[in-house]
């Protein structure tokens, strides 16, 4: 079997996904390839495009989106995915041109098409027509490969349409992550890694952490990241007099495990989080999490008062009492909590990630390949895609 996944870029976490699903995938008979689209303007600039190999491309390393003509964009990606001529195409929501263009190429070749997305439908704003259209060409897929089971409420009306769903791509390397032994987590620092982007709610936090440091907990925060909201944050730093708080420049990807491991408890303040990624990191390195409750991940991956507290993100007073809760609590509890999350997120592995996508594509291949719709072939017809990431930074 030959798989090919695409996606606009595949930055920072799909990286190493992609490198252990193409050695694991190997030795169970299935090829699996790369595209990636673009190589400059992802979100994630700290990071570069993957150069190209034998099994890994990048189809417009010097250009951004918004710089090619979306007609040249659709004939290099169907050029390159008629030679690799795979049996199963994987790639993004249709809202993007990976997306869109994959599942276009894959009905036309008479191939399976596999969408993944940790966005939920109730947390993006579109008008009926809009997601009218996102919903017939969802509904060509042959599966929706999504974070976890909670996901299912968003989705089961495509379920209910035949297509398969199944779960775990949204994981991290978590060896990677763990390394100092829980019992010698004996720190009083608080870290937040994250964009320095309004969406995150950091001044929610600083805000919430006068409260805090109020209290003469002996804890400091620290903030790790780059972003627009630099300059503000610095400034309300100075306004609230906050003594307890460190704002550091983003780090690289190799330092980060140093860093949470270092630390005592990781806090996320976001408005809304599609996924929320480091919150796997942060639980990888045995830390408790205080999480907003409009993080999709908390739903999965916080147990109340288990491995950390939620709180709402709109709420000062509540975001600073979950950090009370923690900071106040005796050590065996946050010993306790340490464990537990290393037990959680244990559940989220590259492992189970293999396993899942395994038989997922087994399943899809053993079933009678699915006609396209009338109405859904028109509209990929037309329909190529785009690669807005401007709203991603604001609630």
């Amino acid at each position: 079997m030959k798989v090919v996944i695409i996606n606009n870029d595949f930055r920072v976490y799909w990286k190493s996904r992609l490198i252990y699903l193409r050695n694991s995938l190997e030795d169970r008979g299935i090829e699996l390839y790369a595209i990636e689209l673009f190589g400059k303007g992802s979100p994630y600039t700290f990071d570069e495009a993957e150069s190209n190999n034998e099994w890994w491309w990048c189809l417009f390393p010097q250009q951004s989106a918004p710089e090619l003509n979306k007609r040249y964009i659709k004939n290099a990606v169907f050029d390159r995915l008629d030679i690799l001529q795979a049996d199963v195409v994987i790639g993004p929501s249709i809202v993007f041109y990976a997306g869109a263009l994959g599942i276009a190429w894959a009905k036309k070749a008479l191939k399976r098409f596999i969408m993944f997305d940790d966005a939920k439908p109730s947390q993006v704003k579109r008008n009926f027509l809009v997601q009218y259209v996102k919903n017939v060409m969802i509904g060509e897929a042959d599966a929706l490969w999504l974070p976890s089971a909670s996901y299912n409420r968003d989705f089961e009306k495509f379920q209910k349409k035949g297509l398969m769903l199944f779960y775990g791509f949204a994981t991290i390397n978590n060896e990677v992550f763990n390394g100092i032994p829980v019992e010698k987590r004996l720190g009083n620092t608080i870290i937040c890694v994250a964009r320095l982007v309004p969406i995150k709610n950091l001044t929610g936090l600083l805000t919430a952490w006068q409260i805090v440091e109020g209290e003469n907990t002996g804890y400091q925060l620290l903030i790790v990241g780059d972003g627009p909201e630099r300059e503000n944050l610095s400034q309300k730093i100075k306004d609230l007099q906050l003594q307890t708080v460190q704002l550091k420049k983003a780090i690289p990807n190799t330092q980060l495990p140093q860093y949470l491991q270092s630390a005592s408890a990781f806090v996320l303040p976001s408005f809304s989080e599609t996924w929320g990624l480091v919150v796997n990191e942060a639980m990888a390195a045995g830390l408790p999490v205080l999480l907003s409750k409009t993080i999709n991940a908390t739903e999965d991956l916080l147990q109340e008062g288990i491995n950390g507290y939620s709180f709402n993100a709109f709420d000062i007073q509540d975001i600073a009492r979950s950090i009370l809760k923690f900071v106040t609590a005796e050590q065996s509890l946050k010993v306790s909590m340490s464990r537990k999350s290393l037990e959680i997120i244990d559940t989220m592995s590259y492992s189970n990630m293999e396993y899942n996508l395994i038989d997922a594509l087994n399943k899809i291949m053993s079933k009678e390949r699915k006609p396209s719709g009338v109405i859904g072939s028109l509209m990929m017809k037309f329909w190529h895609g785009r690669y807005n990431t401007t709203g991603w930074d604001k609630l």
